[in-house]
């Protein structure tokens, strides 16, 4: 019993294409495609981290201004 395998495929704007039917053109373009996806969510992940590390050090910040006035009063 040998198992079929499944052609690859892929989706763009919502059509199903066979990768096998691609030119080497269009397929480069659909890994530069998929690379850009991978590199944009990354830097999104990255931008999360950065954003929620400066709130964290400008409520320290805050914090520390606020301890210093209560002192000086």
């Amino acid at each position: 019993m040998s198992k079929k395998q499944k052609e690859q495929t892929v989706t763009i704007n919502e059509v199903e294409h066979k990768v096998s039917d691609l030119t080497q053109e269009q397929l480069a373009y659909v890994n530069h495609v998929a690379d850009l996806e991978r590199k944009m969510s990354s830097s999104q992940f990255n931008l999360d981290q950065l954003g929620i590390g400066r709130d964290a050090f400008m409520k320290m910040l805050t914090e520390s201004l606020k301890a210093e006035e209560a002192v000086v009063e």
